[in-house]
């Protein structure tokens, strides 16, 4: 895909020049490489706000319009005000079509959903990495690369050197070297929350008595105690009255 754009050449130049150049809607930036001198250019703030939201324009070559002349180029910063949607510089480099470029190539993963991890084992597919830096001649540079998950299992994952490259296109030779894991399938983590058991507790409902009452309650049961014993002993002296009552009528 062909992403055009135009910029204009900057002859002003430092703090207040930028600035006013922002309120006017420019960007200040600049293009560089190509043994060619480094040139200040400004470019229109709506037109590369819109352009910044395609993920290509990150990782392609462009075709940049400069004083009527059309040259390659490749998005190589963007700085951004600290809390609004502003630009506030850009850089751009020049491309060689005879010399090899260094990207950082987006990863686009397709398949998560019917990978034998995901469809009979339930577990979640985990991106360790979205993007590689790749090295290749521009007309060789991919927009995205595609990993196909299509055959991961759980627990396993993808690492960098199972994964087919575009002809002409490969991984930095750090990359190369550490094969990184990119992708992964894993068993979902559950949280498990543990909830305090508290031992049970009796209630008793009423009014706690005071020490006074508590003592008076504690003597009335006694006093009903000791009644009680009176009692059992008197009657149980009229049992034995009656008895010998009745053991002198037998004589």
């Amino acid at each position: 895909m062909k992403i055009e754009f135009t910029a204009f050449p900057r002859t002003a130049q430092g703090t207040g020049a930028s600035r006013r150049m922002r309120g006017a809607g420019k960007v200040p930036g600049i293009v560089y490489g190509a043994d060619q001198p480094a040139q200040p250019i400004e470019v229109d703030h709506h037109a590369l706000s819109r352009h910044l939201k395609m993920e290509a324009f990150h990782a392609s070559v462009l075709d940049m319009t400069l004083d009527g002349n059309k040259q390659q180029v490749l998005l190589r910063d963007v700085q951004m005000h600290p809390f609004r949607q502003l630009v506030l510089h850009v850089d751009f480099q020049r491309v060689d079509k005879n010399q090899k470029i260094h990207m950082k190539v987006p990863l686009h993963f397709i398949n998560a959903e019917i990978c034998p991890g995901v469809k009979t084992g339930g577990g979640v597919v985990n991106h360790v990495m979205n993007e590689i830096d790749i090295q290749c001649l521009p007309d060789d540079l991919p927009e995205f690369i595609v990993v196909n998950l299509e055959q991961l299992e759980l627990g396993h994952s993808m690492r960098l050197n199972e994964v087919p490259l575009p002809a002409g296109v490969e991984a930095i030779s750090r990359l190369k070297k550490e094969n990184p894991a990119i992708v992964s399938v894993q068993v979902p983590k559950a949280i498990v929350i543990e909830e305090e058991v508290a031992a049970p507790v009796t209630e008793i409902i009423g009014e706690v008595p005071a020490e006074g009452e508590e003592a008076a309650a504690e003597g009335k049961e006694e006093g009903k105690g000791e009644k009680k014993e009176a009692a059992g002993d008197k009657k149980e002296a009229g049992k034995k009255e009656a008895d010998k009552k009745e053991s002198g009528k037998k004589e």
